[in-house]
């Protein structure tokens, strides 16, 4: 799974509303320590998805913090 951070609650939900009308398994969860985000809400999706997920938030203009990929050794930003 990866993870979707964003600086505010708006466009986290706006991403959630975007990603369930596409069909892409989605879920909200809390912004982990690790990454500065102004927003506590993360998306967590299928990494299968992530091609789609970038086409939609570029089309849809979506702010996002950015998408990640946690590693054992904690996130890592994929943008």
């Amino acid at each position: 799974m990866l993870l979707m951070a964003f600086d505010s609650t708006q466009q986290a939900l706006r991403a959630e509303m975007l990603l369930e009308y596409a069909d892409i398994e989605n879920d909200m969860c809390p912004t982990p320590k690790e990454i500065t985000a102004g927003c506590a809400l993360s998306l967590e999706f299928p990494e299968e998805a992530l091609d789609e997920v970038r086409q939609i938030i570029t089309q849809e203009k979506v702010d996002i913090r950015g998408i990640f990929l946690k590693k054992e050794s904690g996130y890592v930003s994929i943008n």
